[in-house]
């Protein structure tokens, strides 16, 4: 079994701020952090595909965007895969946000 775990983050750099932000300049990607975010555990890639009116090939193309900015973590789970919130990430892109306002 795969997991990839985050290493714990403190800051952001330049970059990973920049590639969360283009990952979140897309409302599908935002609706998918909205419905992972709401379970307390793993949820299944099919079960997030019900909840939209997408191709899989393009919900694939969203959870990778994710992924790759490091706001999910992936699990491979026999031929599927499941998701979960990178709290790590997220709590630190939002300080990153909140140093901006003093």
């Amino acid at each position: 079994m795969f997991r990839y775990i985050c290493s714990m983050v403190t800051t952001l750099t330049i970059k990973q701020a920049e590639r969360i932000s283009k990952a979140l300049g897309d409302p599908y990607r935002l609706k998918i952090m909205e419905i992972v975010s709401g379970q307390n555990n793993f949820i299944q890639c099919c079960d997030l595909l019900s909840g939209f009116d997408l191709a899989q090939s393009t919900m694939s193309h969203h959870l990778k965007q994710l992924v790759d900015a490091e706001l999910l973590i992936s699990e491979k789970d026999g031929r599927n895969l499941k998701f979960i919130v990178n709290k790590d990430v997220c709590q630190a892109y939002k300080e990153y946000i909140n140093s901006f306002l003093g």
